[in-house]
């Protein structure tokens, strides 16, 4: 059985990561990048379909794990009757190779380990040919493209398909693993120095967090956490930015709500470039920002609403049937048919990162506006359609209200960046529009009866994106229709102080197991707290959230309450950069902080 989603650690090079159990095992890791096949999927299945374990040999007494400093370098202390040792796991910054460097270093005494390393290149699903290295030390592991590499001083030796060792570390001792990826057509790549990649990766991770300008007190280190996440889940080369690294990490334990989300997502655009922006990582905002033009170059009827690591469009969904999944949730999937789906939301969104770009003073390209032009155009003519909403249902479409909100917010930032920019526009067709939809969405979505916002047009549920409805400027804080989505959201929408993504009231033929509540959505709750001047409840929601964030800081998609369990994919982009934002806003509100923030422009 996999461990609990909450006891993995993440580490990785900015191409792909790997999740490393308390239990000294990595059971997930793409390799080479994070799109491609795992090679360790025991994540989703058991340790035959890939892993690889370095624990002590004896009883373990005592486990505590932490990262150095603010870095992805994780380190496990175990402890034993007889001493104590640290498993040092991280991946240095990608150079010719991708490497997984595992250093045991003894701490007290002298210790038995064991080593299990399981190579099963397609998802677990292919047992590769493995040979000793004729060109020097090391072991290989061959299946059709890939090629991995071991190399260590400690003698290894084959079992029932597996590569085991055992050895002694005593206090003072190091001993090095080395696993390197590389094409099998290739030549083996070059022997790591591993000490020699542990400074360099302390120093990469070191310098660039002390380019954060985030100075908000007592949550200062889960927002750097969240920062180097951020960061550890960029593809290096494109700028894009995946929202999780794993695949099919159960919404529901048990259930069939299983996804792949190692794709980039158009819909996280404003609120990572403000996460990136407000935070000092102007760099990695800009790489963000032109990973988008081009991943929506092309006509605008062709947009999807997320895109692969560099941009691909095709994005198709099959399942791996030879996986008995995460605790059994089936199916495992790999690939994401929402991809085709039409969600409008995600036109606003987009608009609204160029505007935040501008309002920032990032460089922009000179054929930016242009496309915004195509875009604001076409959607003039579909805002109006029924679509398939913010959390991309697979039934029939509707007139989701916040994807008509944010119809509205692409109209509205293009004219604002018009105006503000001297870009040439039709200003006075697009004013129109703007007037159109407001007063669509003020008189087909909101329920009186409710004194809400609603889901959908002719609906009485609500769903969590109603929350965001102030943060857009669609209306004021104060306005009586929004303080009565507050109140409804508080009323219908939360379970053991979390929020919801959807109305529990609403009939479904689904028999699923309960969802649990998604986190993002909470620390939206306490976002329009802080704009309806509610700080202290901001606070708390804000403490709430934080709370649930596993021993390293890291936080899933959900969290379940009832279980007291992290579930979805993990760790979650949106769930970090929606803590990020927040304690922007909650550090903004207090005064906190030395400099004003980027605030989302209206």
């Amino acid at each position: 059985m996999p461990s609990r989603i909450e006891d993995y650690g993440l580490i990785g090079d900015c191409e792909t990561a790997a999740l490393v159990g308390r239990d000294g095992s990595i059971d997930w890791l793409c390799w080479p990048a994070f799109d491609s096949d795992a090679c360790f999927a025991a994540l989703l299945g058991t340790s035959k379909n890939g892993r690889w374990l370095i624990t002590p040999a004896e009883k373990i007494t005592g486990t505590s794990r932490r990262y150095k400093g603010d870095t992805l370098i994780l380190e496990t202390r175990f402890e034993t009757e007889s001493g104590a040792v640290a498993l040092i796991d991280f991946m240095p910054p990608r150079g010719h190779a991708s490497d997984v460097v595992r250093l045991v270093r003894g701490l007290s005494g002298r210790v038995k380990m064991h080593m299990e390393l399981v190579i099963r290149f397609g998802f677990g699903g292919g047992v590769p040919w493995v040979k000793k290295n004729p060109d020097g030390p090391g072991l290989l592991a061959i299946s059709g493209p890939d090629m991995a590499v071991l190399r260590t001083p400690v003698e290894t030796r084959g079992e029932d398909m597996t590569t085991v060792a055992d050895f002694e570390v005593g206090e003072g001792d190091t001993v090095p693993f080395v696993l390197t990826y590389g094409p099998s057509h290739l030549p083996v790549p070059a022997l790591l120095d591993p000490e020699a990649a542990l400074k360099d990766t302390e120093d990469y991770w070191t310098e660039w967090s002390s380019r954060s300008t985030y100075d908000g007190g007592r949550h200062h280190d889960l927002v750097m956490r969240s920062l180097i996440t951020l960061k550890a889940l960029t593809y290096a080369p494109s700028g894009g930015i995946v929202a999780a690294p794993t695949t099919s990490l159960p919404e529901k334990l048990g259930g069939a709500r299983n996804w792949d989300y190692r794709f980039c997502w158009l819909r996280d655009a404003t609120f990572t470039l403000l996460a990136l922006m407000n935070s000092g990582y102007t760099e990695e905002a800009a790489a963000w920002h032109n990973w988008l033009l081009r991943a929506v170059a092309g006509m605008p009827a062709d947009m999807q609403i997320m895109y692969g690591i560099m941009g691909q469009r095709r994005l198709l969904e099959w399942e791996a049937e030879w996986l008995p999944g995460y605790e059994g949730a089936q199916p495992v999937r790999v690939g994401n048919a929402a991809h085709a789906q039409l969600q409008l939301d995600v036109y606003g969104e987009l608009i609204d990162a160029f505007h935040q770009s501008r309002m920032a003073k990032l460089e922009l390209e000179e054929e930016n506006w242009s496309l915004e032009c195509t875009v604001v155009d076409h959607l003039a003519d579909v805002w109006d359609k029924p679509d398939h909403g913010i959390w991309e249902r697979r039934d029939a479409p509707r007139h989701y209200v916040f994807s008509k909100v944010m119809c509205w917010v692409a109209f509205d930032r293009a004219i604002k960046s018009a105006e503000r920019f001297g870009l040439k526009a039709p200003l006075v067709k697009w004013r129109v529009l703007r007037e159109a939809i407001h007063r669509d969405v003020c008189q087909r979505g909101f329920d009186h009866d409710l004194n809400s916002f609603v889901e959908s047009y002719g609906s009485k549920v609500l769903d969590a994106s109603l929350l965001l409805l102030p943060s857009v400027g669609f209306l004021p804080p104060a306005d009586p229709r929004i303080r009565g989505t507050i109140d409804a959201v508080e009323k219908y929408m939360m379970r053991d102080g979390f929020v919801l993504r959807h109305d529990p009231r609403e009939v479904s033929d689904e028999t699923q197991p309960i969802e649990g509540a998604f986190l993002a959505c909470s620390l939206w709750l306490a976002d329009a707290y802080v704009l309806a001047g509610d700080i202290d409840k901001a606070q708390t929601m804000f403490d709430r959230v934080v709370a649930v964030a596993n021993d390293l800081g890291l936080l899933a998609e959900e969290f379940d309450s009832g279980a007291g369990r992290q579930t979805g994919n993990f760790p979650q982009a949106l769930t970090h950069i929606a803590l990020i934002n927040t304690a922007h806003n909650l550090s903004d509100a207090r005064a906190a902080a030395e400099k004003p923030v980027v605030q989302r422009s209206q």
